[in-house]
Formats: structure tokens, C-alpha cells, sequence
């Protein structure tokens, strides 16, 4: 199959030397006439920005496995990230694997196709919801790297839990919409106001909800160190491109944090979000459902 990539001579400064031009007028990325408007070159940099990232730590798993690396995209979309990775990383090195996860069948069919067209063989999708994934035979027991790029919601979490249950080696995440924790102090708002003057942090609706989304990173990354991953927090790229702009990036050194562990649950105690522990945090050392021995 030919396959028609950017000539240096002609390249726009912001794709990178042997980018698929095909792939990426099929991302809308580029017209059909080949050219960058304002809103895909925004596009385009910020996911080659997270690709920046991404490479440096791809680059230090073993270079010689035939089999590897596995990487795993939690609510994938239309795989923008997954594309980019397996045209940038993985077809030049004839080996490794990309696996989409995502829960709507039609943007799973249309990765399914475009990655035929584009004898992409080594990428693969899933129709399943991020939660659904823990339990897929269809994903190898060992993955290296789990993605969730602005997986809404707790989709995020959930990535969180099977990169957790698969040891994986790296995550990278870009949360987004997060609600579950703003709805709890919402719920809890009346009583917290008496109880504590932290409370005014959340007392507008507004603040309510940028609390919420600020909170639950702070109680993720605290999980990922207390399970065994040293954390990194920062901007994907600059604000005046997109709000949804906190990166974590987590490491697996399996040396598990206590401390973390504790102080995660004295912020669920603080918020009165204690009912979270076993719904979002169920892997936490020393957790009720954990037996005493995996504690450190």
C-alpha cells in the first residue's frame, strides 16, 4: 500500500519529517489539499506536545522485544493519540502494539477501518467502557503504558485501576470533567459549612466545581504513589489552548508510599468523602478489602 508522508521540503513546521499526510487528513488534522487551519494546528501541537512526553518514556523499555512495548489508550475517541503514537514510535520499530478502549461501537468501527487503510496491522480496538477493560482476555496480562486522554469523568479512574491491576510500567494521563467528587461535597455542603471554614473553598457552585475537579488529582496522584508509581504533575500546553490541561505522569517503582496512603485518607476524612475509599480507592495499601501482607 503507498502511503503518502510530508516531504521535508515541504513541510509545514508544526508535522513532524514522515508523518502520514493521509493519516492526518483523516483526523482532520490536514485538509484535503494538505494544509493546517487555526484549530487543527492547535490540535496537532498539543497532541504531538503529549507525544514529546510520551516518547522520552517509551524510549526506556527494552528495545529488543519483538512483542513490545503494549500500550493501552483508555476512551480512545477517534484515536488521535493512538494514530499519532503507532505512526511516530511504533512503525518505525516494526514492533509493539496499540490498543484502543472505547465505548461508542462507531468510533471503533472507523479506527477499525482507517487502520486498515492505512496497514497500521498493529493497532487494535476495543468496544468496551474503561471499567469493562480490567477484565478483557483480549488485552495482554502486561501492558507498559496506559493513556487516558481528557477521558471524562471517572473513565479516568478507572484507567487509573487497570493500569494499577496490570502493572503497568508508565500512565499517562490528561483528566477531564470530573464530577464525582464535586457532587459529594455538593451533597455534603450544608454540613461541612458548620463543621469547618474550609468549607467556603467550596461553598459557590462555581468553586464547587473547580474544587471538585482540583481535589480529585490531588487524591489520584496521592493513589498512583501510595500503590507503587512516583507522580509527576504539569501543563500539557499552555492555558490559552485548552482548560483540560493537568498531564500526570506516573512511573512504576513498586515501592508503595504509606505516608501517601495516609494522607489520602485523612483529605477523604477532611471533605467527608469517605465513601470513596472503597468505590475509587479499593487498591490503597492497608484498604479493608486488602489482606494484611500487600500493605507496606
Amino acid at each position: 500500500m503507498t502511503r503518502s508522508v510530508v516531504r521535508a521540503s515541504a513541510m509545514d513546521p508544526d508535522i513532524r519529517p514522515g508523518q502520514s499526510t493521509e493519516l492526518l487528513k483523516e483526523l482532520h488534522i490536514l485538509t484535503r489539499e494538505g494544509k493546517l487551519n487555526q484549530d487543527s494546528r492547535r490540535k496537532l501541537k498539543q497532541v504531538l506536545h503529549l507525544y514529546q512526553f510520551i516518547e522520552k518514556l517509551l524510549l526506556e523499555l527494552p528495545a529488543d522485544d519483538p512483542g513490545r512495548p503494549v500500550l493501552v489508550d483508555h476512551g480512545a475517541g477517534k484515536s488521535y493519540l493512538g494514530f499519532i503514537l503507532y505512526d511516530l514510535f511504533l512503525k518505525p520499530r516494526a514492533h509493539g502494539q496499540v490498543i484502543g478502549v472505547e465505548s461508542r461501537p462507531e468510533l471503533v468501527e472507523h479506527s477499525r477501518s482507517l487502520a486498515q487503510r492505512l496497514g497500521f496491522d498493529r493497532m487494535h480496538f476495543l468496544n468496551l467502557r474503561a471499567a469493562e477493560a480490567l477484565d478483557c482476555a483480549d488485552i495482554p496480562v502486561t501492558v507498559d503504558m496506559v493513556t487516558a486522554l481528557h477521558a471524562c469523568d471517572t473513565a479516568t479512574d478507572d484507567a487509573i485501576d487497570f493500569g494499577l491491576a496490570r502493572q503497568a510500567r508508565f500512565m499517562v494521563l490528561v483528566p477531564c470533567c470530573q464530577a464525582e467528587v464535586a457532587g459529594c461535597l455538593r451533597q455534603n455542603k450544608a454540613l461541612s459549612l458548620a463543621r469547618t471554614p474550609l468549607a467556603e473553598l467550596w461553598r459557590h457552585p462555581l468553586h464547587t466545581r473547580e474544587m471538585g475537579s482540583q481535589l480529585t488529582n490531588v487524591l489520584r496522584c496521592l493513589y498512583l504513589e501510595a500503590c507503587g508509581w512516583q507522580v509527576t504533575v504539569t501543563e500539557l500546553v499552555g492555558w490559552e489552548h485548552s482548560m483540560k490541561n493537568e498531564l500526570i505522569l506516573a512511573r512504576r517503582t513498586g515501592q508503595r508510599k504509606r505516608s501517601a496512603a495516609e494522607r489520602l485518607r485523612a483529605l477523604l476524612q477532611e471533605f467527608g468523602l469517605e465513601s470513596l475509599e472503597a468505590s475509587r480507592f479499593a487498591r490503597l495499601p492497608g484498604a479493608p478489602a486488602e489482606t494484611a501482607g500487600a500493605a507496606a
